[in-house]
């Protein structure tokens, strides 16, 4: 690490320089991946510093928590919501999320819809893809994609704009790579039968395996252990209730626009 680097401005840059050397190896352009700090149950004191270190991008699984970061930073940084979405929930994110990466299903997609046009935006979202065959895990599986993206491709204030996947753990990050290249096929596939929905973007690979994902195209990158460390200890379940979060509206106090600083398509 650089002298006067902190912990997390010395992770982002070791991991940034991994991403762009895995870029070069694979002929792209490193400008093309989109680093997402996958920042769950990490302080917003730990934020501050990614952010000092030019981090702009960060991703949360639980609404609740997701909510009270936004409250406290804004629309300073661009976020992500990675984590399994109940509909019941999408009334606290729409509108100034600003990626949704786990649509799995056509009612949730007629939710964000119904949401956004509430408070006149549209929601961009990727279609989560199970390929790993987990039962756990979400996403639809591959043969029920087409079914997905032609149920939401009528669908107004909300547009697909490419896939989310994960890999299953292996002991070798080279064992991900069928697996996004199986995604990447599956985009190629999607954006041919549905080209009105701008399906561009890969969001593949975490921690132990985002180099594989660059080379496979990925375009977005969620890194959450490499940059702020284990989770062992900060790892909590998120409240069942909604009496917590506010809405959105309520969050941002809606007046005009609700992305003050562009979304996510590059």
């Amino acid at each position: 690490m650089e002298p006067g680097l902190s912990a997390v401005a010395g992770a982002l840059s070791q991991v940034r320089e991994r991403i762009g050397a895995a870029a070069q190896r694979a002929g792209r352009d490193p400008a093309d991946v989109r680093l997402v700090a996958v920042s769950k149950t990490v302080p917003t004191a730990i934020l501050a510093d990614a952010i000092a270190a030019g981090q702009r991008d960060f991703g949360e699984n639980r609404v609740q928590e997701a909510v009270a970061k936004y409250k406290e930073l804004g629309t300073e940084v661009r976020w992500h919501f990675v984590g399994r979405l109940q509909r019941n929930k999408v009334k606290h994110l729409v509108g100034w999320v600003d990626l949704i990466h786990s649509l799995d299903r056509a009612e949730l997609a007629a939710e964000i819809a119904h949401r956004a046009a509430a408070v006149g935006t549209s929601q961009e979202v990727l279609a989560e893809v199970n390929v790993s065959g987990d039962p756990g895990r979400g996403g639809v599986m591959p043969e029920e994609l087409p079914s997905l993206l032609e149920a939401v491709a009528p669908m107004r204030n909300v547009a697909v704009v490419g896939l989310m996947a994960m890999a299953p753990i292996v002991g070798d990050p080279e064992g991900a790579r069928p697996y996004f290249r199986r995604v990447a096929r599956l985009r190629e596939e999607a954006s041919q039968r549905f080209p009105d929905l701008a399906i561009h973007h890969l969001s593949l690979g975490m921690s132990q395996d985002y180099e594989i994902a660059v080379e496979e195209g990925a375009t977005l990158v969620r890194v959450g252990e490499a940059i702020f460390g284990r989770r062992s200890g900060r790892e909590r379940a998120e409240e069942p209730g909604e009496r917590d979060v506010e809405s959105a509206s309520n969050v941002r106090g809606m007046s005009g626009s609700p992305k003050g600083h562009g979304k996510v398509r590059s």
